[in-house]
């Protein structure tokens, strides 16, 4: 029951800390954009917990205990957590002002919708495939070098997917400046996937010979 109150507790403090960035920011509940985003994030997230509590409540238990402990790390983490609100301040605030909001057509928003569900379920086919997957940057004990399925492909799966997913919000959203205000996220992501790079050389056995056989870190034949 523990791990399940604190599940629904950080479920629940996610929805409301989204949802009053976005609706207060907005001025109004008449914010379809913003119930469009909260049903696409928090319903599958819901599945996805029970989920994991009946089949891996070992994996579900790590990701919600998972704390940075590496300094680099750490401001990553912080920064990022900062863009996200800036990112739904600004959407809120396109919206009730109309920055440019107007110019997102429906068909924009309904693609970035997809792609966002699609890179949910490649999201969720990352945490199947690698049993070792954390929040936190470490080198777990006995760990393994994953390189079958996606990380055959590139060597950060989780990155690459998360990236897409995060860069649909704001379109999603109907929001072009919030795409922009998030866009040093990217710097973010490089600091952060040279950093564990790093790290694993240093403590995950084969990781090496590993990173010689899948070239690229999160786009195929680009980087």
């Amino acid at each position: 029951m523990k791990i399940v109150v604190k599940a629904l507790v950080k479920f629940l403090m996610g929805l409301v800390i989204v949802g009053a960035l976005l609706f207060l920011s907005a001025g109004t509940f008449n914010y379809m954009n913003g119930w469009l985003f909260i049903g696409l994030l928090f319903i599958p997230m819901f599945i996805l917990g029970i989920f994991l509590l009946i089949k891996n409540p070992a994996l579900l238990e790590k990701r919600l205990n998972a704390k940075e402990e590496q300094k680099t790390q750490k401001v990553v983490v912080a920064i990022s957590g900062l863009l996200f609100i800036i990112e739904f301040i600004i959407a809120g605030l396109d919206f009730r002002f109309k920055w440019s909001y107007s110019y997102v057509p429906l068909w924009v928003v309904i693609i970035a919708s997809v792609v966002f569900l699609i890179t949910y379920a490649l999201y969720v086919e990352v945490m199947r495939e690698n049993v070792y997957l954390s929040r936190k940057v470490e080198v777990q004990e006995n760990q393994k070098v994953i390189d079958t399925g996606l990380y055959g492909i590139v060597r950060h799966p989780m990155y690459a997917v998360t990236l897409w997913m995060f860069f649909m919000i704001p379109i999603i959203l109907g929001s072009w400046w919030a795409l922009i205000s998030f866009s040093p996220y990217i710097v973010l992501l490089i600091i952060r996937i040279i950093n564990e790079e790093k790290i694993l050389e240093k403590d995950l056995d084969g990781y090496i010979e590993y990173k010689k056989r899948v070239k690229y870190k999160i786009i195929p034949f680009i980087w």
